[in-house]
């Protein structure tokens, strides 16, 4: 069963089995032609799918009407619903999470500067002093206290600084110290997680776009 009709299409895709609803004609018709194709066309065994609904708008009942619809007439189990439409608190989500925050100051000891997305401070950071982002961390200035970027998880943040001699850095929930006895900075450098390590590396900026060549893709970010 690859194409049920004009309303309703199945396709094979690289991340599954897509159902896709058409958006134009009224919810009640659409559950009309879908109960109608899933009476028509039985698969056999149980079979994961996802739903999307296009540039249709889904409240949480019609979202729980398809499911219960498609899992009274067929094996079909539905593992994700989506679509090309944002509320307006996604939006939201998705600006604050993509957005790059900049801060002109000198991050003093004992001070914390927290944002959501990627933080751009214009300034030092001083020895006891931490910046905290969701994304990544720039600091244009001397790096000399605490970076913690993904702080939510995401282990394709970097941290990249001016010039580069921190006390800690975090991406995710990696660390890397500064060492016991004194070194000295280095400049224009970036910080992040080498897969194959699963450590914290260093490396200088200009080798950034070989190792994070989707730095700026925020879909690439899980977002």
């Amino acid at each position: 069963m690859s194409e049920w009709n004009h309303y309703v299409t199945m396709k094979g895709t690289n991340n599954g089995i897509v159902v896709y609803l058409d958006d134009q004609c009224s919810f009640d018709f659409l559950l009309k032609e879908l109960e109608n194709k899933l009476v028509n066309n039985q698969t056999s065994g149980a079979t994961d799918i996802t739903i999307h609904s296009q540039h249709r708008y889904l409240s949480e009942d019609q979202r729980q009407t398809l499911i219960q619809l498609i899992g009274q007439h067929s094996e079909l189990t539905v593992k994700n619903i989506e679509s090309y439409v944002l509320t307006r608190e996604s939006a939201y989500e998705l600006y604050e999470h993509t957005t790059v925050k900049t801060v002109m100051k000198t991050i003093r000891s004992g001070q914390v500067h927290e944002v959501k997305g990627d933080a751009l401070v214009i300034g030092d950071v001083n020895p006891g002093g931490a910046v905290h982002a969701s994304g990544n961390i720039f600091v244009l200035g001397k790096l000399r206290g605490i970076a913690h970027a993904g702080v939510e998880g995401d282990e394709n943040c970097i941290v990249a600084a001016s010039y580069m001699h921190p006390n800690q850095i975090r991406i995710a929930s990696k660390i890397s110290r500064a060492p016991d006895y004194d070194v000295q900075g280095s400049p224009r450098e970036f910080a992040f997680i080498n897969p194959s390590t699963e450590q914290i590396e260093l490396d200088q900026l200009q080798h950034i776009q070989k190792i994070r060549p989707k730095l700026l893709d925020v879909f690439e970010r899980g977002l």
